[in-house]
């Protein structure tokens, strides 16, 4: 018999889980768009930027937003693991950026 079913977290669930998931890695909000739907983090001491979010960056986000290094989006259902999954994903993209950039 197997454990219990693990409902999919809708997009704002998942990004709810996503910011839990970056703080407790030191992250900070910084800036949230209007909707409320882009939120930009950073890292004490760093400049540069994780962005969570439902959709792809627009022409004037990256424009306000260079600092953005890496954007994890959420525009589907995912499991609490599937989450955390992207989030690593995320963390490890910004950290070569970061590396990268010399920052």
């Amino acid at each position: 018999m197997s454990g219990p079913r693990v409902l999919p977290l809708n997009p704002a669930q998942a990004a709810r889980r996503a910011l839990e998931r970056l703080a407790e890695q030191g992250f900070v909000e910084t800036a949230r768009n209007t909707r409320g739907d882009s939120v930009y983090l950073k890292t004490e001491g760093c400049d540069l930027a994780l962005r969570v979010s439902n959709h792809a960056r627009t022409p004037k986000q990256r424009r306000n937003h260079p600092d953005a290094v890496t954007s994890l989006v959420l525009r589907e259902p995912k499991s609490p693991a599937q989450v955390d999954d992207l989030v690593a994903a995320a963390l490890r993209n910004f950290t070569a950026e970061r590396v990268r950039r010399g920052a």
